[in-house]
């Protein structure tokens, strides 16, 4: 018995030995195939990387001029519908020229995080000669304001937008199809000193100005013998507008006072004040109610005190006076950031006027399902100016300027296969590829979630799944913020300077000194 148990243990170690060896090489084998996958990652990364650096500086040095022959397709704005159609329209077969009274691109959602020192206001613009030195196709490019369309002419009339002007200042530009993507401008409600107090955040000199007000508020509140009642309402910093732009200020101007001011102004701490106030019943009327709700909560915990179901009935140059569930009373203030909603510029209003029959909206013009504005067969308008069943987006805009580049590919084919029509042997064929070519596809938004910052390194975000939606909030969230807004900035310049704001903001703070 004892010769054979020797025999069956043998037999067994000798049958169990192999797999114990192979399961203590599996992780080995595991960790190397880790490690080569890992180095292959970083290699093909800073390839990329490098490679992109040197397309950047490095643009076509002698575009085709402009072709006589070719449609001249005129942008109007820089923003994101202008831009985005920029970016994808096929300047082999048109002549491109862009007008716009600033010579960038914005990325406006990280235009609250420039107010405090948290980025950079030149990492989130892109130049737009960026993009069309980049296109084998000359592009042109002027820093002016369009002042007038005419319609019947085909024409619009220029001036020249820079404080600094030669002796030529108008001029006129023939198009054959025009793009109006010249986004809105601030809606004030008609309340009496809202444009001479308040500040914007739309603009970059929005952010510039907002950061030099902050700054020299709470350089004051600092002053020698200031009184307690001034000190208390210079540190009281204002948000009108409880949507994204309002509620993503709050939250930055929060992280500026607890993570920075603290430090380097410890005699007034517990001073400073954050109040939002809003006239619909919640902020982000957008979200769902679970994230309003956790939102709601995470001011509560950050002490910013939110005012909802209140109207500013008029801003003073100290106090505002608010009409609200209690009553009607004033609060006094050191600074004031009115962010509640958009309204038409002049120049949509007063094209508006010259379509009384099919432009019968004021907050902005009518279009068809295929963006073409209604009463014209060749102006198209995007973005904010626009007048559609979506959200004025920045997604939606963007979606549709690309649509509108595939639409205008899709119209010069057009314009080729009947050229070929007259001549063609076989003319069925040539008749089907036409067919084919006029089904134009109307315009349709897929829209990609919602996100929002609410402060101390949480978000929120409201993402499409199926027939429903998910709802998700926390640092993970604020996590998947960073790289969705990464992800979509215009260029890779543009992100490593983001990256790299984050990184001296990580480790070195925000600067605090007054531009």
């Amino acid at each position: 018995m004892n010769r054979l148990s020797r025999r069956v243990s043998t037999s067994v170690f000798r049958l169990v030995r192999p797999w114990r060896s192979y399961s203590t090489q599996r992780p080995r084998h595991s960790w190397s195939l880790f490690k080569k996958g890992s180095q292959v990652s970083a290699i093909g990364f800073v390839g990329y990387t490098f490679y992109k650096m040197y397309e950047h500086s490095h643009p076509v040095l002698n575009p085709l001029p402009p072709d006589p022959a070719k449609k001249t397709v005129v942008i109007l704005g820089s923003g994101w519908a202008s831009t985005s159609l920029l970016k994808s329209i096929d300047t082999d077969l048109y002549n491109v020229i862009v007008v716009s009274p600033r010579n960038y691109f914005l990325f406006t959602p990280l235009l609250p995080s420039c107010t405090v020192g948290t980025v950079d206001v030149r990492s989130i613009v892109e130049p737009t000669r960026f993009i069309t030195r980049h296109k084998k196709n000359e592009v042109l490019v002027y820093e002016a304001e369009c002042t007038e369309i005419d319609p019947d002419q085909k024409q619009i009339t220029i001036i020249d937008a820079s404080d600094i002007k030669g002796s030529q200042i108008s001029s006129v530009i023939d198009y054959d199809y025009l793009v109006i993507g010249v986004g809105a401008q601030n809606q004030t409600f008609g309340i009496e000193g809202v444009e001479k107090y308040g500040c914007f955040l739309k603009e970059v000199w929005d952010a510039q100005k907002i950061r030099s007000k902050l700054m020299d508020c709470i350089e004051s509140a600092a002053f020698p013998e200031q009184s307690p009642e001034e000190v208390k309402r210079l540190l009281h910093m204002v948000v009108v507008g409880g949507g994204p732009t309002g509620i993503e200020y709050a939250a930055e101007l929060h992280d500026f006072l607890v993570d920075d001011l603290t430090h380097w102004y410890p005699e007034l701490v517990g001073k400073i004040k954050i109040t939002l106030i809003e006239a619909m019943p919640n902020v982000l009327p957008a979200f769902s109610k679970q994230l309003i709700e956790y939102t709601e909560s995470t001011f509560k915990e950050q002490n910013i005190d939110l005012h909802t179901k209140t109207a500013v009935k008029e801003v003073k140059e100290r106090e505002i006076i608010i009409d609200g569930p209690g009553g009607r009373s004033s609060i006094p203030y050191g600074l004031l950031v009115w962010a509640t909603g958009n309204t038409s510029r002049p120049l949509i209003k007063t094209l508006m006027a010259k379509f009384p029959a099919e432009q019968t909206l004021k907050r902005g013009l009518i279009v068809d399902d295929w963006l073409r504005m209604k009463g014209t067969d060749d102006i198209f308008v995007l973005g904010d100016a626009s007048a559609t069943k979506y959200a004025p987006t920045a997604q939606v805009a963007s979606q549709q300027g690309k649509y509108l580049a595939r639409v205008f590919s899709k119209f010069h084919r057009i314009e080729y296969l009947s050229s070929l029509l007259e001549t063609a042997q076989d003319k069925k064929k040539v008749l089907r590829k036409l067919e084919k070519a006029k089904d134009i596809k109307p315009f349709h938004y897929s829209h990609q979630g919602s996100l929002c910052y609410v402060g101390s390194d949480k978000a929120i975000a409201d993402l499409p799944l199926g027939p429903g939606n998910v709802a998700s909030g926390g640092v993970a969230t604020f996590a998947f913020w960073r790289s969705a807004y990464i992800s979509n900035l215009f260029s890779s310049r543009n992100k490593w300077l983001v990256i790299t704001d984050w990184t001296k903001k990580t480790f070195w703070g925000r600067d605090i000194s007054r531009e």
